[in-house]
């Protein structure tokens, strides 16, 4: 064989960080030795995987080719290195979350998950929807578990559960009197809203359709937690997920409005690179998510 998982491993780490210093930290090697690691692989094969634009090293198009192959290998040589020391049944698993998962449904399943899997390593990234997909599409994450609808060539879309958004407001607000909320009353009041790039606010707006221009967002924040808060202080009305208000609305905190003209229901999704290697950590991920759903999966795209 005339490359090592070593040269790998820079190729991979100069990829993410796009620098060849930087690389080395994360390697805990010294930049002579990860740049001379990189310059022998490209010498190896007579080829260049890189294009210096400025100070940056950015993947050409052969790099960008390679890359999920250089990915999977040294993912199963990490599977091989895992079953012949013994000592962990499924390794390290990265999970990334958009902020609905992971505050609400992320660590429980974690947590079962660990009991079955003592010897597991898991962390999680919360973001929103846009920066879960470019976390899995640059490997720095095994599987997103997003609320967003992602159109990308080098990632897949799976239905994992079914979710749906609530207009709510605080009890002394004006609009809980009402049994029904009319598009009148959406356009007049004042909106508090996730941010743009948020799945939240994708299925807002596809919910809002022909009434988008004349809403008044008087807020939009990037916190579940943050809307509630403006909501109950009275600074206007908002719309997230049922999962993230149902504890306020028993105590009676919040109050749910009635929107029946207008279709809040969404899915959550898993987001995965179509060319990673699926790891028995990650398959056993997947079949304990879509367990607690009792859904089967469903391609999207």
């Amino acid at each position: 064989m005339r490359y090592t998982l070593r040269q790998l491993e820079v190729f991979l780490a100069v990829a993410r960080a796009e620098s060849v210093n930087q690389a080395a930290k994360a390697l805990f090697m010294s930049q002579s030795a990860a740049s001379g690691s990189l310059s022998d692989l490209e010498r190896q094969f007579d080829v260049q995987l890189f294009d210096r634009v400025g100070k940056r090293l950015q993947l050409n198009q052969l790099g960008r080719s390679l890359r999920p192959r250089a990915e999977a290998v040294l993912e199963q040589a990490r599977e091989l290195e895992q079953t012949l020391e013994k000592h962990k049944d499924v390794g390290q698993l990265r999970i990334g979350a958009t902020l609905t998962i992971g505050n609400y449904l992320a660590v429980p399943l974690m947590a079962q998950f660990m009991r079955a899997h003592p010897g597991a390593a898991l962390t999680l990234a919360v973001a929103n929807t846009e920066e879960i997909a470019r976390q899995v599409e640059n490997f720095e994450i095994d599987v997103g578990l997003v609320e967003g609808e992602i159109e990308h060539a080098d990632l897949r879309l799976t239905a994992w559960r079914d979710d749906e958004l609530v207009v709510f407001c605080a009890p002394s607000h004006p609009l809980a009197r009402k049994r029904v909320l009319k598009d009148e009353d959406l356009r007049q009041a004042a909106w508090i809203v996730r941010e743009r790039g948020s799945g939240t606010r994708q299925a807002f707006d596809r919910a809002m359709r022909g009434l988008l221009p004349d809403l008044q967002i008087a807020l939009a924040l990037q916190h579940t937690e943050a809307i509630k808060g403006a909501v109950a202080a009275g600074l206007g009305i908002g719309c997230i997920s049922r999962i993230a208000l149902e504890d306020a609305f028993r105590i009676g905190t919040l109050k749910p409005c009635a929107v029946p003209h207008r279709d809040f229901r969404r899915q959550f999704f898993f987001l995965l690179h179509k060319r990673k290697y699926l790891s028995p950590g990650v398959e056993r991920w997947l079949e304990l998510c879509r367990a607690e759903a009792k859904i089967s999966p469903r391609p999207i795209r």
